[in-house]
Parts: structure tokens; sequence; C-alpha cells
């Protein structure tokens, strides 16, 4: 913590919390968090209960209403919506046997909410479950101050180019590995399936990856490990970015991404690479309906990154190529060697909604 601890950003009373944190917990109660995703389709908010017993299954955990009102989800004078669970983990903040709860949010009359999209991925994920849908997702994202300046760069002017902060080590090129580091520990102790974290090319930019994950399951652990993520951050007194490019970064720099990795039974076997090359002609059947569902705002945040520049493909036109990273997508060089494997979208944003992406692939090669 000692590279954060300047200015502002060391949390009030971080001792007295940690005090009483370290208390034992009752063995008769548990502190549940329910988790949701508000109308920005975007940000996530929380809040805690008691319960007395960790539920066995998820159905268990009880339905919960929240003020809709407050999060863009609901007008007041009808702002009840409700929190249904849906995925659940160990909670790395509070510890002992309390719980981290996702949930689907719903309007008055059970519905999902309109940034709630996590229903229709889970039906998709139903229709082609025979395939065996597998998916890793490459979370980029940014370390800024709380005034949104990007962590490590001066507050009047650049830092060097990039070329030297991707997997860097040094102060001079690596801003807030305490925030990685933490984060890594924190969604081990989750159970989420982190497969790896480095540093990205532009100064303060980072990136985790989750996976391999099954069907709904991809979207469900990216949204947990992106709440774990926030709330790490908030810890050390700075904020994360999910913006595919901020205004600050609109220079010469590489925007955020967020590539999702996909495979069927039939790409993972052997002769898989004819399946893969054939998943093309549906990619690009759907590639301009793909550009509206890939970032929150119908693609326009998308197409401040992919400008056919920084390792990006064109918004506009669909392409794919072996090892080639200004694709739409990218067959690794590996898979082509071994004739089977898996392909990589490199078209969603930052930002993305893990559902709508995930759903979106699988419906446009199997569906």
């Amino acid at each position: 913590m000692a590279h954060l601890n300047y200015e502002t950003r060391m949390p009030l009373g971080q001792a007295v919390v940690d005090q009483f944190l370290g208390l034992r917990p009752p063995s008769n109660k548990i502190q549940a968090t329910y988790i949701w995703i508000d109308g920005t389709g975007e940000n996530l908010r929380s809040k805690t209960r008691t319960m007395d017993r960790v539920p066995i299954s998820i159905t268990e955990y009880p339905l919960w209403n929240y003020d809709g009102s407050s999060t863009g989800q609901a007008q007041g004078r009808d702002s009840d919506r409700y929190l249904r669970p849906v995925a659940t983990c160990p909670d790395p903040f509070l510890g002992g046997i309390s719980r981290l709860v996702l949930c689907d949010t719903l309007d008055h009359n059970m519905r999902p909410t309109e940034t709630n999209h996590r229903q229709e991925c889970a039906e998709i994920m139903h229709q082609i479950r025979q395939h065996r849908p597998w998916f890793g997702m490459e979370q980029e994202y940014l370390i800024v101050d709380r005034d949104g300046h990007p962590l490590g760069w001066p507050k009047h002017g650049y830092p060097a180019p990039q070329g030297k902060y991707y997997c860097s080590v040094g102060a001079d090129r690596a801003f807030g590995r305490e925030v990685v580091e933490t984060h890594y520990r924190a969604c081990l102790h989750a159970g989420i399936n982190i497969f790896g974290t480095n540093a990205e090319v532009t100064p303060g930019q980072w990136e985790f990856q989750i996976g391999t994950c099954e069907g709904i399951d991809m979207g469900d652990q990216l949204w947990l490990a992106r709440y774990i993520l926030h709330r790490v951050a908030e810890q050390f007194g700075v904020c994360v970015s999910f913006d595919p490019k901020p205004n600050v970064t609109m220079g010469d720099w590489n925007g955020a991404g967020c590539h999702t990795n996909f495979s069927t039974a039939e790409m993972r076997a052997p002769g898989g690479l004819t399946a893969i090359e054939a998943a093309m002609t549906g990619l690009a059947k759907t590639h301009l309906e793909s550009m509206k569902v890939y970032d929150p705002h119908g693609g326009q945040d998308n197409l401040k990154r992919l400008t056919g520049r920084h390792e990006t493909s064109s918004a506009d036109k669909f392409s794919w190529g072996i090892a080639n990273r200004g694709c739409s997508i990218r067959i690794p060089r590996q898979v082509a060697m071994e004739g089977k494997g898996y392909l990589e979208d490199r078209r969603p944003s930052s930002n993305c909604d893990p559902y709508k992406v995930t759903g979106m692939i699988a419906k446009s090669i199997l569906l």
C-alpha cells in the first residue's frame, strides 16, 4: 500500500476497520452482499443483509427489493424493483462464511429490467448446451485517481510514449500493482476462475483474464470479478475506469477492450480448425448487429477505440486472420498449428455487458 499512500488516497480509519473485520463473526449469522447492475448497464450497486445460515442452493437466497428510482431503473411513484439471486461466491472482504450474491434485476411485474440481459443470455446458452460452449474474457481497465486522471500520469502533460509499459516492471512504468495483486488474490479466495493478469500498453492500464467458463457462468464470473476490483480499488482510495477510450487517452494510446475467446467441443477436437474457420461466416453476417451490442451505448464507445490503429480492426468492416491483432477475429498462431482450439473476438469494448457479448457470439455461430 506504500505507493498509494499519499495525499487523500489513504482510506479513513483503516486500522479501526481492520480491527473490527478481524472479529470472529457469530457462528449462526452470515452477511450476504447482494450485487446488481444498475440502469447504466455498466455500474454495479450492492447492499448487505444478515442471514441465519448459508443457503445450500442459490434458490434458497430470498428475493429482495431496492429503490429503482435511485439507480435509474424506475420512477419515484413506482420505485420498488426486485433482486433475484443467480450466482454466489465467498466474500473476500468480510471473510468467514459471508457471501457475495449476484442478482438479476426485475421490475414490478417480475420481468427483467432494461439493463438485465442475463435471462436472454441464459436462454441462448440453454439452446446450445450440447455444443459445450467455452468462453474466456480478457478485461482491460485503467486505474485512475478520484478526479479521473490516470494513475502515474503527470497532472499537466503526458507520460513517455507507450512501449515500455506493457508487462512492465518498475516504479517509473508500472502504476497500481498493489491494486492488481490484491484483486487477483481476492478473486482466488472468492473462487472466481481468474486465469491471469498483466500490465497493458497504456500507463496505468491493466488486464485480468477470466475463464475458461462454460455458458452463462462466463457473464456471472466477470461481473463478480468487476465488483471485486471496484471494491479493492476503493480500499486503496483510487477508482477503476472501464471506458474504452477516456478523453485523456485520446492521443496515441491504446484503448481498452474485452477480447472474448470462444470454442465449442467440435472446435476443441482434432481437426477443429475447420469448425473455427466455418464460424467466420456467421460472425461476418452479424457484424453490424454485434457492433451495436458490444458496448452499452449502441456502438458509440467502440467507435472511439476500433479505428484500425493501436491493435484494433475497423468498426465498420469484418475481418479475420491468423495471429493478426488488427482483425475483428483472431485465430491464435498455436491454434492454427495444432489444427484445433478457439477463436478470439477482439471487438467487444472494455465496458461491454458479458451477457450480451457471449450471447451474441453463440447466436452468430450456432443459431
